[in-house]
């Protein structure tokens, strides 16, 4: 049978991880976390039933933008160990049934790239193509109107060959120039170093930033913008980003990755729907994965989010795999977000959708955003627009693994503050707590494991309103799974008038519900989720 559950790929059967590594381990006591502190926390990855680890950039960086400015892309930065580290983490990994997942940061690299050094030592270098160089405009002013991601312009002036270069986020971060066959040789080769390894697959950074209009041409006014927003959405990207060119190079990586054993490929990618599922190629050829961020973007109100799963399903593919994620390293942490309570709501979501799902570090014990006093702010993008409270620092803070000194993640002081909160809200507090979040997303992931519905049964939209999501998730020959979600801190009911409904609820957001049989009107309290087996 073609829907076989054993057919079903693991990035399509299992969870993804996401760790930040500076923040999830220190193993030397430097205050930064590293790859051998990552060695020693995989037996809890695995007990949490984690399928794919997905490791930020851990390659040799200045750390202007804390290793998304790349200088060299096959070594390992010092802070983080070293290649023997890398492969040691890779086997033991491997040693326990999951798979590694590496960030690939190409768009741009650091400006003390070996590459950039050589482009940017005169207008006839060999690889001065390698990079987006262009003349001022007459009146000296940049070639066009194209803001950075992280303030200001998008050029950079170089005085000693009088031209600008062009960067997409910081200035230590200048854009490759995809449209030139050497560089995507180069970043090919880098891949496949990685490949060679063993690496089990990619999440390609900023993937809709890679080409460029040929023309350089203005950017349009945003007419929706608002003075709280980034300076970069004055303008709406639309030459600057997203060009029908990239699909190109996205077909390349995947046939690249389909040279080996079950590889997979990852998009970051921040665009609506419709475009989203382009990434997916053509006949299935691009992204296995274009990351699906809106849950990290939308409101948190049931009939916009139910809209959107709709308008997802519906726009996907024939052959295309969902995926969903609630956090990551540049947003806002589910629970500061929604509030610890609708957190739970939000994981029972994220975990019965159809699809792969992507967990961020510390989400499944409910972490939180952490104020960092002004003095103690390191990302560049919260330095660069200090009124704007845009700081990625409160979401990247160490992992809370106990309640002894800074939380168990480092014997030295910790390379940003860790929450007040950790000495209760920790992974060993919560392991044997039944009402925990950790306990929920860990009964979670266990019920996808044991129910194929879940794996890669239909969605099945059932009802929605002000206040609740209903659907079902059903695979023929398997049993029927009503998942019920209340989105707001009142209680609301469910009344199927249509086919009378019969079954027991498996996991619930409040424990004591659960094996509890539930039929007709079913009444939830606020903040609560269930999943019911239903009889028929």
């Amino acid at each position: 049978m073609e829907n076989d559950q054993s057919k079903k790929l693991w990035w399509q059967s299992g969870v993804v991880y996401q760790i930040y590594p500076r923040s999830f381990q220190d193993g030397n006591g430097d205050g930064v976390g590293d790859l051998q502190g990552i060695i020693a926390r995989l037996d809890y990855l695995k007990w949490l039933g984690i399928r794919a680890v997905w490791i930020s950039p851990i390659y040799p960086s200045p750390m202007a933008d804390f290793g998304y400015d790349i200088s060299d892309y096959t070594n390992i930065h010092p802070l983080f160990g070293t290649l023997q580290d890398f492969d040691q983490l890779l086997k033991e990994i491997h040693a326990r049934g999951m798979k590694l997942i590496l960030d690939f940061v190409p768009n741009h690299t650091s400006d003390q790239h070996p590459w950039f050094i050589e482009s940017r030592s005169s207008r006839n270098n060999p690889k001065r193509d390698w990079y987006i160089w262009k003349d001022a405009r007459a009146d000296g002013g940049p070639p066009n109107n194209w803001l950075a991601a992280f303030g200001g312009t998008a050029w950079e002036w170089d005085e000693s060959t009088q031209q600008y270069y062009y960067h997409a986020f910081l200035k230590e971060q200048p854009d490759l120039n995809w449209r030139n066959p050497e560089v995507q040789k180069a970043m090919l080769d880098a891949m496949r170093f990685w490949l060679d390894k063993g690496v089990d697959g990619f999440r390609v950074d900023v993937m809709w930033h890679m080409i460029k209009d040929e023309k350089l041409r203005d950017n349009p006014v945003n007419q929706d913008y608002q003075p709280y927003m980034a300076t970069y959405d004055q303008l709406l990207p639309v030459y600057s980003t997203d060009q029908p060119e990239v699909h190109d190079i996205v077909r390349d990586m995947r046939a690249l990755l389909d040279k080996y054993h079950e590889r997979m490929l990852i998009g970051e990618i921040y665009l609506p729907i419709h475009k989203l599922v382009t990434y997916y190629g053509k006949d299935n050829q691009g992204a296995h994965l274009p990351f699906n961020f809106q849950l990290l973007t939308l409101p948190w109100e049931a009939r916009k989010i139910s809209a959107a799963i709709g308008e997802y399903e519906g726009a996907l593919p024939s052959q295309g795999w969902p995926n969903w994620v609630l956090g990551n390293h540049d947003q806002p942490r589910i629970a500061s977000r929604i509030g610890s309570q609708q957190a739970r709501v939000a994981a029972m979501l994220l975990l019965t959708l159809r699809g792969t799902p992507t967990i961020y570090y510390g989400d499944e014990i409910g972490m939180r955003d952490v104020p960092i006093p002004v003095d103690e702010i390191q990302d560049p993008q919260g330095l660069n627009m200090p009124d704007k409270n845009l700081s990625r620092d409160p979401a990247r803070t160490p992992m809370q693994w106990n309640n002894s000194e800074q939380g168990g993640f480092t014997t030295g002081k910790p390379w940003l503050r860790l929450d007040r909160n950790f000495l209760t809200v920790n992974v060993q507090s919560q392991r044997e707590d039944i009402y925990s979040m950790l306990s929920l997303y860990r009964k979670l992931i266990r019920l996808r494991d044991e129910e194929p519905s879940l794996i890669d049964g239909s969605y099945i939209p059932v009802y929605s309103d002000h206040q609740m999501i209903a659907y079902i998730r059903h695979r023929e020959g398997s049993p029927r799974l009503l998942i019920l979600l209340n989105l707001s801190h009142r209680p609301c009911y469910f009344r199927q008038s249509s086919e009378p409904m019969k079954g027991v609820i498996v996991v619930s957001t409040s424990p004591e519900l659960e094996n509890i049989v539930v039929e007709n009107t079913i009444s939830l309290s606020g903040d609560e989720g269930i999943v019911v087996k239903l009889d028929n």
